[in-house]
């Protein structure tokens, strides 16, 4: 029987491109908060979506139930969902999004884990590589990448990796950034181009196969070679 992954925030960008490779031998489970799944849906109908905001301290434990009760079990969970907001607008939501909530998706799902469950959220570069007006976005990031390792290092005696990738810039179908900002992108990365979702996804995959096996505590740069 095929495993069961979840995955959050998974509407559109990096998380749609996720959901939508795994679901081709997966079976998957998505969250979104603001944005219905439509377009992942009608290419994957077989997709469980399940509408949540991950700042409500109820939503981990509902999210857990109903993907227990619809698949019976969780393989996989890929914290994708994301809050990026400016300094000067953000009230406390990307720390929320960004670390509490995967913290409490793996506290309400890690009774139903086993040995060989794993774990993979999506960092940023902008972790070691601060955005200039998003300080508390970025620390939100590096939080997260301390939170990898540490539940890699507390999970690994149950045989549960723990790892994250780093993504540069990336594309943003739904948002999509003024011209001259996607050329500056691109000038500063090595491949000189932006990303897309799909550049992701792949890795995800990898990290999640057991190719990967042996990886665990990891976060993997995902960038083109963003300011090399």
């Amino acid at each position: 029987m095929s495993e069961v992954v979840l995955v959050t925030g998974a509407a559109r960008g990096i998380g749609r491109a996720i959901a939508s490779d795994l679901a081709r031998d997966h079976r998957v489970a998505v969250t979104y908060h603001s944005t219905a799944p439509d377009a992942l849906l009608g290419a994957h109908p077989d997709i469980h979506a399940i509408a949540a905001d991950l700042t409500d301290p109820a939503a981990a434990d509902t999210i857990v139930k109903r993907v227990m009760d619809k698949f019976g079990r969780i393989d996989v969970i890929v914290n994708n969902a994301g809050a990026l907001l400016p300094d000067d607008e953000d009230d406390g939501r990307n720390m929320a999004v960004n670390v509490a909530a995967p913290a409490a998706l793996l506290g309400a799902a890690l009774p139903h884990l086993a040995a060989g469950a794993r774990i993979v959220s999506i960092s940023s570069v902008n972790a070691v590589l601060p955005a200039l007006g998003a300080t508390s976005y970025s620390a939100s990031k590096a939080a997260l990448n301390t939170w990898t390792r540490g539940m890699a290092r507390e999970l690994g005696p149950r045989g549960i990796r723990v790892n994250a990738v780093a993504p540069g810039a990336i594309e943003r179908s739904g948002s999509p950034r003024p011209k001259a900002l996607v050329e500056k992108f691109a000038e500063l990365t090595a491949l000189g181009r932006v990303g897309v979702p799909d550049d992701i996804a792949p890795v995800v995959r990898f990290l999640i196969s057991d190719a990967a096996r042996w990886i665990t505590g990891e976060v993997i740069t995902v960038s083109g070679g963003y300011r090399l």
